[in-house]
């Protein structure tokens, strides 16, 4: 096979939850333990930190790689879903899996694979092990697929566990309520191994303290840790500086509004790092000094270090052409506020969600005076144009109906003048749909 047909295998003739919904996901961690077994516990020869949330885990994991990466680590990073290309998903030092790499290990596994019934997860999270392993990285940046408690990452104990936040989402698998989900993520906790939470609502605190207790591991929630002094958004370069008391001032590329909060959780991690012996040690004073050229440097070029997509990314201008995979209520309660910020003459949405969201939600919280591109992504799970449009006519969202996402984003380009915004968003899908077009 050539990497196009290994790609072609691994999304079509593997159970894939990204593609089937809820028909391609499997409970349990059997399969990943025997193809863990198989390879000879790749996992267990390189250090991790293991990052789950509702929102956000995919900055806080990409932002901590360029982290390490500055300070001279040898990284791997984990991540999903991908927004052009599967190789984006393992990176090592910021460069992607190469295509060479992915053909062997799935013709030479395949047998195995369809032995077990492996899923498009397990073998991605199997592949992305054995290469981390085969590179002796030093750290890796694990983030969960779905959940926690029964993801293929939770194989590996990591030397500091990261729940970035809980919200309502993917509620047929994980739960209808947010103690429920909180429940299944929290399930990524380790004996003895330090616990960050970058939020907690009062009604799911005591549920991730009592499953540290259980498990005697340090929790801290980085919302209390008063290390990020203030934050302000620098429309002029699309930034945001921060101040903080021990690890100086410094820019954060990544200016959606919710990443202050990650930059929160990401600061909290690195003093469980520290405290490891990672990054520098000793005092506050050696820290700050060691650290925050490394920390400027990260922050300020995340997405060049580590390839990271979508998150409030400006990819034009003239007009401003902004796109966000956020795609629940909790991820569109910022995004509403950061569009309703945006200063242009006439806003565009270009926009589509999938099946198993809450587009009741998401869209209530729309702005009401835009002009919509109703779409739909290149993925099973999209809803239908028409279906999306009729739900925006609900709460008074007006616009026309294009089968495809680059029809729609082309729409909405003829339409918008130089001083106009157009944002692109609703789904990974939809981005990733405006990615692939553009590149």
């Amino acid at each position: 096979m050539n990497y196009e047909e290994t790609c072609e295998y691994l999304f079509n003739q593997t159970a894939n939850y990204e593609s089937q919904g809820q028909g391609g996901y499997k409970t349990g961690l059997d399969n990943m333990l025997k193809l863990d077994e198989h390879y000879e516990h790749p996992h267990q020869n390189f250090k991790s930190i293991h990052v789950a949330g509702t929102n956000g885990k995919g900055s806080v994991s990409h932002t901590l790689a360029a982290i390490l990466q500055v300070c001279g680590y040898k990284v791997g990073l984990y991540t999903s879903p991908h927004l052009v290309d599967f190789s984006e998903r393992i990176r090592l030092n910021g460069q992607p899996i190469p295509q060479e790499y992915v053909i062997d290990f799935v013709e030479e596994g395949r047998e195995l694979f369809e032995s077990v019934g492996a899923t498009f997860f397990e073998i991605t999270t199997a592949m992305a092990f054995k290469y981390f392993s085969d590179n002796e990285v030093d750290i890796a940046i694990v983030e969960v697929g779905l959940g926690g408690r029964l993801d293929s990452t939770n194989i590996i104990t990591p030397l500091v566990s990261v729940i970035t936040n809980v919200s309502l989402d993917h509620t047929q698998i994980l739960g209808s309520s947010v103690e429920q989900i909180a429940m299944e993520k929290g399930g990524i906790i380790k004996d003895a191994v330090p616990v960050v939470v970058g939020e907690a609502a009062p009604e799911i605190r005591p549920i991730f303290e009592a499953l540290a207790l259980q498990c005697d591991a340090p929790l801290v929630f980085a919302e209390d840790d008063d290390e990020v002094v203030t934050d302000e958004f620098l429309p002029g370069d699309s930034s945001i500086y921060y101040t903080t008391r021990h690890l100086g001032d410094f820019k954060g590329e990544l200016c959606g509004i919710y990443q202050v909060k990650n930059t929160r959780t990401i600061l909290t991690v690195l003093y469980e790092l520290v405290k490891l012996g990672y990054l520098c040690q000793v005092t506050d004073q050696a820290t700050k000094i060691v650290v925050q050229k490394e920390l400027s440097e990260a922050f300020l070029h995340v997405t060049a270090i580590t390839g990271l997509k979508g998150r409030w990314q400006t990819v034009r201008i003239n007009p401003t052409v902004i796109c966000d995979i956020g795609h629940n209520v909790a991820a569109w309660t910022h995004i509403s506020r950061q569009l309703a910020a945006l200063d242009c003459r006439q806003l565009h949405i270009v926009f589509g969600m999938v099946d198993d969201k809450d587009i009741y939600g998401v869209m209530s919280l729309m702005p009401k005076d835009a002009t919509y591109y109703f779409t739909k992504a290149s993925t099973k799970r999209a809803l239908p144009e028409q279906s999306v449009q009729v739900f925006g006519q609900q709460f008074e969202l007006t616009g026309e109906c294009y089968p495809t996402v680059a029809e729609a984003f082309s729409a909405a380009m003829k339409a918008a003048e130089k001083s106009d915004c157009i944002f692109v968003g609703g789904s990974n899908y939809v981005v990733a749909d405006f990615l692939k077009t553009r590149d």
